[in-house]
C-alpha cells in the first residue's frame, strides 16, 4: 500500500499507537475490498446465466454445463465461446459457437481436413456421425479423433500449422428452419473432451426455442 505525501506528513504528527492503528484499519479495508472483488469474479465465473446463450438470432437457447466458463471469443466469426476445464495436466479445451453455410457433408470433410492420424489411415474412417431432431431443428453430431492440425491465427492469417497429438473434436451442427446452420465445434485434448462429452451431447440434446 503507498502513502501520498499528505498521509506521511499526517502520519508523523500521529502518535505510535494511532498510527499503527490507522495504518492496519487502512490495510484491512483494502484486503476486505479485495476479497469481495474476487468472490465476485468467481461466482461469475460459475454463474448459470453466464453459461446461457443463445443461437440463430435468439431464435433458440441452451446452457452450457457446469464449470464451463464463457469467454471473450478469439475471432470475429465466432459469436460465443467457452473455456472447458482441463483434464489433470492436459490444457483446457474450446468451444466455439457460429452461424456459417456450405452443406453438411462439406462440413464434416473440412473438420476431418484438419486431423490426421497416427497409423496414416483416413480420418473419416475414423469418425463418427449421428443424427437427430430437437426442438424443430435437424442436429448432427460428429465425433474426430487424431492429430489435430491447430493453426492458432485462423485459416486466412496465413500462420503455421502446429500438430497436436492425441486430440478430439465434438460438433454439432444445427439446421435451424428459418435461420440457417450453426456450428457448435468443442476440441482439445483428447481426455479433456472425453471428461465433458457427455455435458456436451447433454447441452445439444437440451436445445429450446427462446421465448
Amino acid at each position: 500500500m503507498l502513502l501520498s505525501a499528505t498521509m506521511l506528513r499526517r502520519a508523523h504528527r500521529l502518535p505510535v499507537t494511532r498510527l499503527v492503528n490507522s495504518l492496519l484499519n487502512r490495510l484491512v479495508t483494502s484486503l476486505v475490498i479485495a476479497a469481495v472483488a474476487l468472490a465476485a469474479v468467481a461466482g461469475r465465473a460459475d454463474d448459470p446465466a453466464s453459461r446461457t446463450f443463445a443461437i440463430a438470432e435468439g431464435g433458440y437457447s441452451l446452457a452450457a454445463p457446469e464449470g464451463w466458463q464463457r469467454v471473450q471469443p478469439r475471432s470475429r466469426i465466432v459469436e460465443t465461446e467457452f473455456s472447458i476445464p482441463s483434464a489433470g495436466e492436459a490444457p483446457a479445451g474450446r468451444m466455439t459457437v457460429m452461424g456459417a453455410g456450405g452443406s453438411i457433408e462439406a462440413n464434416i470433410d473440412r473438420w476431418c481436413g484438419q486431423f490426421s492420424q497416427p497409423d496414416g489411415s483416413d480420418t473419416k474412417d475414423k469418425a463418427t456421425t449421428k443424427k437427430f431432431t430437437i426442438a424443430g431443428c435437424t442436429v448432427t453430431m460428429v465425433d474426430v479423433p487424431g492429430t489435430y492440425r491447430d493453426m492458432p491465427g485462423g485459416p486466412f492469417a496465413g500462420g503455421k500449422v502446429i500438430e497436436r497429438p492425441d486430440y478430439r473434436m465434438l460438433a454439432a451442427i444445427v439446421e435451424t428452419p428459418q435461420r440457417g446452420n450453426y456450428f457448435l465445434k468443442f476440441y482439445g485434448p483428447a481426455a479433456t473432451v472425453a471428461a465433458s462429452a457427455d455435458g456436451f451431447r447433454k447441452m445439444i440434446e437440451g436445445i429450446v426455442p427462446a421465448r
